[in-house]
């Protein structure tokens, strides 16, 4: 998932801003390269503090990828997409808005939870188990449109709406590798571009034009 809305929390909120301040700084520099001092500095607050709040960095990592999931949850159910009356235009809706939002720097847009679970899905099974939480968790919010699109224009076949669900954030989670690899957002956009493609051959929708 890319951008979380932003907060502005009161400035006694020493672990809201050590939350804020390990997201941006993870997002920026992996989990490896963040220390407890870069979050400290960041959020302006005491390594005394994080410690009063987190017994150890992956203790931070666990609560900011819980974090996460939660402010993002709540950026996408206000997100237009979910406007549409028809659950196909929906679905189609989401990975335009993903496509949409990609803007600004790459450690702006990226996802916490992707950057995250690949340094540490071997090494820390607490923050895995957080990270898969919050991408599978995403990944299911998409699964009733799916099904219902599927059900509406008897779409048979060998895929479930939970498999569908599940590779949109392949793709997506995918892209954002490309472009970190090739520095350019551009290449997140033109993966998002086909996802879309993917989703109306596998709905059978015609080209713009086509009977």
């Amino acid at each position: 998932m890319p951008r979380p809305t932003k907060h502005a929390p009161e400035r006694g909120d020493a672990r809201t801003r050590l939350l804020e301040a390990a997201r941006d700084t993870i997002r920026a520099k992996g989990f490896a390269a963040t220390s407890v001092d870069d979050i400290c500095r960041a959020a302006e607050v005491t390594k005394g503090s994080f410690f009063h709040h987190f017994k150890t960095k992956d203790a931070l990592g666990v609560a900011v990828a819980e974090y996460w999931a939660e402010t993002t949850s709540a950026f996408f159910a206000a997100a237009p997409y979910n406007a549409p009356d028809d659950p196909l235009d929906r679905v189609l809706a989401y990975v335009a808005f993903r496509k949409a939002i990609l803007e600004g720097a790459l450690a702006e847009v990226t996802c916490l939870v992707g950057t995250m679970v690949q340094e540490v899905y071997a090494m820390s099974p607490a923050i895995r188990t957080a990270c898969g939480a919050s991408i599978f968790g995403h990944a299911a919010t998409l699964e009733g449109d799916i099904a219902a699109a599927k059900k509406d224009r008897g779409i048979t076949g060998d895929w479930s709406a939970a498999s569908l669900a599940r590779h949109t954030q392949t793709v997506i989670q995918g892209a954002f590798v490309l472009a970190k690899a090739g520095n350019d957002i551009g290449l997140a956009r033109e993966s998002l571009d086909h996802l879309a493609r993917y989703i109306r051959l596998l709905f059978n929708i015609p080209k713009d034009g086509e009977m």
